[in-house]
């Protein structure tokens, strides 16, 4: 099959052209490299079926042209990272609301297969526990910018949904849970690439706030396999689903994790989250996912434990900083 992911050259997106590709497909991607890399797709672009545009999805002609030739549309270009979000809250609601806009009016005109990819984050401030697709979503106040993600994924999933109801788009949402590792980078705010990263060079691991805030993450390759079952399901048109893991993990406990795996002498330093994102930053206590419809619907059940994972992020890091060391020490020569 012709196969369209935007945001492809991004973190999950490249795992999951590779994974297609592996499949027999011919992929292309579209991605603008705001926070993808050309590194992700270095073994792709040696597939004579993969095809990559170095372009913003704002480019409507073109983003058309990608469309028309594509049976079926991944769109995960999207700003991504709470450190990004605060920084930069005009590009991410630009970027999710418009660039989704654009996707949904084009595919809709020759009813193309559409996959949405959404967000925990559309839960909010909810404290009913694990969170099912059918629950209330609960934001904060619009003075608190850290909410404009959510609101502004919440919007691409109603749009989305009109667009299937009203134009009979074939169109399925999934909301990801804390997906990690290997190529995600700690830079615009994720949390396991960042403790495993200073643990590997001796630092401090910076926990925000008391450290008791939870999530379960789930492996890029547990959810890139949920992708693949989602848009082969034709009964999940017009649905929504959560693809994440359901193993609980306080901050303070995963740090202690990764201090372990990486056997480092890293000590835990707290951080206020005022300090770290500014005043008034809001955070979810805990975020578990009810995963039962996926699973009934279609199969996904993930396979990768926190430790996989944990030990999965510390390979890749380590040979990250392994290979920086040796090209500094070259440039040095």
């Amino acid at each position: 099959m012709r196969i369209l992911i935007t945001g492809g050259a991004g973190f999950i997106g490249s795992h999951l052209a590779d994974y297609l590709l592996g499949q027999g497909h011919r992929v292309t991607i579209i991605d603008d490299l705001s926070t993808g890399s050309m590194e992700n797709i270095r073994e792709a672009k040696e597939n004579d079926c993969f095809r990559y545009c170095i372009d913003t999805i704002f480019d409507k002609p073109l983003l058309a042209e990608l469309i028309d030739d594509a049976e079926i549309v991944f769109h995960l270009a999207a700003a991504v990272g709470v450190l990004n979000i605060v920084e930069s809250p005009v590009r991410t609601i630009e970027t999710n609301v418009g660039g989704s806009e654009l996707v949904l009016e084009i595919a809709a005109k020759k009813k193309k297969r559409v996959l949405i990819a959404s967000t925990s984050e559309v839960y909010g401030k909810s404290t009913k526990f694990p969170f099912s697709e059918e629950d209330d979503l609960v934001f904060g106040p619009t003075t608190k910018g850290r909410w404009s993600y959510a609101c502004s994924k919440a919007i691409d999933e109603f749009l989305a949904l009109a667009y299937h109801r009203e134009r009979r788009l074939p169109v399925t949402i999934v909301r990801l849970f804390n997906t990690v590792g290997p190529r995600q980078t700690g830079r615009y705010g994720m949390v396991l690439p960042t403790f495993v990263k200073q643990a590997l060079c001796g630092e401090p691991l910076t926990v925000f706030g008391d450290g008791e805030q939870s999530r379960c993450f789930t492996h890029v390759g547990d959810i890139v396999g949920g992708l693949v079952q989602c848009i082969a399901c034709d009964a999940a048109v017009g649905q929504v689903f959560n693809l994440g893991n359901t193993e609980e993990v306080t901050m303070n406990a995963l740090a202690g994790k990764v201090i372990a795996a990486t056997q480092s002498s890293s000590t835990i330093k707290y951080v206020n989250y005022n300090e770290a994102y500014g005043e008034g930053f809001e955070d979810m206590q805990r975020r578990i996912p009810d995963i039962a419809k996926a699973r009934s619907w279609f199969g996904y059940a993930p396979t990768q434990s926190l430790d996989d994972i944990i030990k999965s992020v510390v390979a890749y890091c380590r040979s990250s900083v392994e290979a920086s060391t040796l090209q500094a020490a070259a440039a040095a020569d």
